[in-house]
């Protein structure tokens, strides 16, 4: 390797990748050295914009913890975990599209009972969140398990906000032998990510806002089938055609609709009128 010039370099780092390396990890390393090696040159990168590209991704290790993950965050922002999510949910027509996990899941949320209450002490505009977990051609998933969270009416996650509970509006819950789930729930708002990192730098470099439209995250795992990650978001939020994550999907943009019945009102424990959300998830086999 004593004849390295700017034209040899790029095949001279490939020919140390061996023969016998795991062939997925080795098509990786080749197309990401390709890649990298490609846009250094394209845009003619200097010294100091390398240094300060380092010192960028140093910034971010530094800011990311176990509840918040600035690396996720610049992933959903650049779009990368959708696009990954959009590749991976091609497999099978009829199920429910992924969307992004976000920077503020939490794993171990406390499980509840099948209809039970995420409400408790929380302001905002109450309702119910229903539906059923099944495959395609309709059969349905029983004992699904739903693992669900969202944000408080101040736009804020419980692992955000210190005056929050940590398990402050996150649950998991089992569906029923008809694979039917419910929960009662406040309207999530919109909110805008994290802008006091890396991530946020980034994004007011570019000119971008850090808005997201309001959601629910779930994630829905059942023996035998692959796990869903997604959100359901409100059709009529400000910001639906303006996700900062590029997390929205047609399908996955849906109607809180109104319930003025006071008789399906105290069937869930509420007041009249309420926002009723039913959806139906739709499982790949594994």
């Amino acid at each position: 390797m004593t004849n390295i010039t700017k034209d040899t370099l790029t095949e001279a780092v490939l020919a140390t990748i061996a023969d016998e390396a795991d062939p997925r990890f080795r098509k990786i390393m080749i197309s990401l050295i390709k890649h990298m090696h490609g846009f250094v040159k394209e845009v003619d990168l200097s010294q100091d914009e390398w240094r300060t590209a380092i010192e960028f991704l140093y910034q971010t290790g530094e800011k990311t913890t176990r509840k918040r993950n600035e690396f996720i965050l610049l992933s959903d922002t650049l779009g990368v975990t959708s696009l990954i999510d959009l590749l991976s949910g091609q497999a099978t027509e009829g199920a429910t599209e992924s969307s992004v996990l976000g920077p503020f899941y939490v794993e171990g949320a406390p499980i509840i009972d099948n209809g039970g209450d995420l409400i408790g002490q929380n302001p905002g505009d109450p309702g119910v969140v229903h539906g059923r977990v099944m495959t395609a051609d309709g059969t349905e998933i029983p004992g699904a398990l739903l693992d669900i969270w969202q944000n408080a009416s101040n736009g804020l996650y419980s692992v955000e906000d210190p005056d929050q509970d940590d398990n402050n509006l996150r649950c998991r819950l089992h569906a029923d032998a008809d694979g039917a789930y419910s929960l009662t729930t406040i309207r999530p708002m919109p909110y805008t990510v994290p802008d006091d990192g890396p991530a946020g730098v980034m994004l007011h470099a570019m000119g971008r806002h850090p808005w997201r439209p309001a959601h629910i995250h779930f994630k829905v795992t059942a023996k035998g089938y692959q796990d869903l990650v997604t959100e359901l978001y409100p059709d009529d939020d400000r910001y639906i055609d303006e996700d900062a994550v590029f997390g929205v999907r047609d399908s996955l943009s849906v109607t809180f609709a109104r319930n003025e019945s006071e008789d399906d009102a105290r069937s869930y424990g509420l007041n009249a009128p309420f926002f009723d959300l039913k959806y139906d998830f739709i499982l790949r086999p594994a």
